[in-house]
C-alpha cells in the first residue's frame, strides 16, 4: 500500500484517534463531485458523503453539513435547526476553516471544526463514502460511526424534490 498524501494522511490519523476502523485509500483518478466518487467507488450515488460548507452570518464560524450525493441541501432547514443565518462560504474560507481544500473536505479532522450536521438519508445505509481530504482520496464507514465521530446532529436537510 503506497503512503498517503499528508492531507489524507491527517484524516486517516483522526479517525484511529476517534476510534474508527475506517481506511482511507487514495484513487488515481479524482472524485471531485458526487458522480465522479459513485463512479470510481462504484456505488449509489446516495452514498456518497458529501461535506458542505456554510459559513454562519451570525457568529461567522462554519457549518458542516454532510449530506447524500443525490440530494440537494435546503438551507432555510438548516438555519432553522441552527438558529442561524447561512452565508455562502467560499474556497478561501472553507480551507481557512477546514484546513482542506473543496472537493476534497473531510467530515472530520478540521482546523476550526463548528456546527455539524448529518443528511438522516445517509443513515440508510450500511455504508457511505466521505472524502478523505484530497480528491482523490476517500474512506468507507457506517453512518452510525460517521455521526459518533463527527459529533453531528442528524436533521431532515434534504431539498425537497418538485
Amino acid at each position: 500500500m503506497l503512503a498517503l498524501s499528508s492531507s489524507a494522511q491527517k484524516v486517516q490519523d483522526a479517525l484511529v484517534a476517534l476510534g474508527s476502523t475506517a481506511v482511507v485509500v487514495e484513487h488515481e483518478n479524482p472524485g471531485r463531485t458526487a458522480a465522479e466518487a459513485a463512479l470510481l467507488l462504484r456505488c449509489d450515488i446516495a452514498q456518497i458523503a458529501k461535506s458542505i460548507i456554510f459559513k454562519s452570518a451570525i457568529t461567522g464560524k462554519s457549518v458542516l453539513v454532510i449530506t447524500s450525493g443525490a440530494n440537494r441541501v435546503d438551507e432555510k432547514k438548516v438555519a432553522a435547526i441552527l438558529g442561524d443565518k447561512l452565508a455562502k462560504a467560499d474556497a478561501a474560507f472553507v480551507r481557512e476553516q477546514t484546513g482542506f481544500a473543496i472537493g476534497g473536505v473531510p467530515p472530520i479532522a478540521h482546523a476550526n471544526p463548528g456546527a455539524i450536521l448529518l443528511d438522516v438519508d445517509l443513515l440508510k445505509f450500511d455504508q457511505v463514502f466521505p472524502a478523505g481530504g484530497t480528491p482523490h482520496a476517500m474512506f468507507a464507514i457506517d453512518p452510525n460511526d460517521l455521526l459518533r465521530i463527527c459529533g453531528a446532529i442528524a436533521a431532515e436537510i434534504r431539498q425537497d424534490r418538485a
